[in-house]
């Protein structure tokens, strides 16, 4: 039986990116065992010797947290595991995971994208490599660098259970900084979370030619509008688009800082191209992954998405940034 709500729970990081070492740092703070692997043996070996992510600067990790490069020994006996590799690597993990896996496992999606190849979200990606997990999602407004220095942070977990939802709930929940909400639109949450880097990206092209607040409201007002008539095409909920996994992350990833899709996005508006912007940020830019499938979504649904559309023929086709956002 998974522990209840103030019992210790042994738990899985898979991928040791900033979010997932963000997300180890939260589940650490409640009490539970820790277990984070990579598919990189230097990161591991960087973790072990310095507690720190390098690109999260000043998050010190706990001495008692385990770091592994063997996948096996970090789902071994796990209550729950956390998938939070890069949307591109989503497929190959879970793949990867499928010997270890046990019947009713709980796996909790935390990356955010759509699968270019098959135009699957990433639940079902999971679903289809690991058949025997009880797949769940876990999404909002939540940078990495905010919550691995504990500032107050809410998201939503979505799963096909109550029962399941409420377990992740519990394990996640710190009432000192991170509340979590559920809700049984698994869909909806991916949607929203995959679709809003790819208007990041339009909101970041505008920032770099100089545009202003009108241009970001804008952008972000219709950007959701896109995203929730897709979204209710494809048979999500329309409520869960003017939530936290929708106008919520739409808002933090559009205006802040820290997301690497408006800051690609900038130095595409500023004259890079897209490899260069990608070489620039260092991290995954998954706005640029999400960008096809979305408009292969859309011609697929008949949506208009505008946006959408601008975003594709500025990275892939050529068309200048300036002449876009007009």
């Amino acid at each position: 039986m998974p522990p209840g709500r103030t019992s210790m729970a042994k738990i899985g990081i898979i991928g040791a990116g900033t979010w997932g070492i963000a997300l180890s740092v939260l589940l650490h703070d409640n009490g539970h065992k820790i277990s984070v692997w990579s598919a990189l043996p230097q990161e591991i070996k960087d973790l072990q010797e310095k507690h720190e992510h390098k690109n999260l600067p000043g998050v010190v990790l706990p001495e008692d947290m385990e770091f592994t490069a063997d996948l096996g020994h970090a789902m071994d006996q796990k209550d729950l595991l956390v998938l939070a590799v890069p949307s591109i690597f989503t497929r190959s993990t879970a793949h990867a995971m499928n010997p270890f896996c046990k019947e009713g496992q709980i796996v909790v999606n935390v990356a955010k994208g759509i699968e270019e190849s098959t135009l699957m979200t990433l639940s079902e990606i999971i679903e289809e490599e690991l058949p025997m997990a009880d797949v769940a999602v876990l999404s909002g407004p939540s940078h990495a660098e905010e919550v691995g220095r504990r500032i107050p942070t809410t998201c939503v977990t979505g799963a096909k259970s109550k029962k399941t939802a409420e377990y992740i709930q519990n394990i996640f929940m710190n009432n000192a900084y991170f509340r979590v909400y559920t809700s049984p639109d698994i869909l909806g949450i991916e949607v929203g979370a995959a679709l809003k880097n790819v208007v990041a990206l339009a909101a970041g092209i505008a920032d770099g030619l100089g545009c202003g607040d009108n241009t970001k409201a804008a952008l972000i007002t219709r950007g959701i509008a896109e995203i929730s008539r897709l979204g209710i095409a494809m048979g999500a909920h329309a409520r869960t688009f003017y939530g936290l996994s929708g106008i919520g992350d739409l808002i933090v990833t559009c205006a802040s800082k820290h997301s690497r899709n408006r800051k690609a996005g900038v130095l595409i508006g500023e004259g890079m191209t897209m490899e260069e912007a990608m070489a620039e940020v260092k991290m995954v830019v998954e706005g640029v992954y999400s960008a096809k499938a979305a408009r292969e979504l859309a011609e697929k649904y008949e949506v208009s998405m505008p946006i959408v559309e601008k975003v594709n023929q500025v990275l892939f086709e050529g068309k200048p940034a300036k002449d876009a956002v007009s």
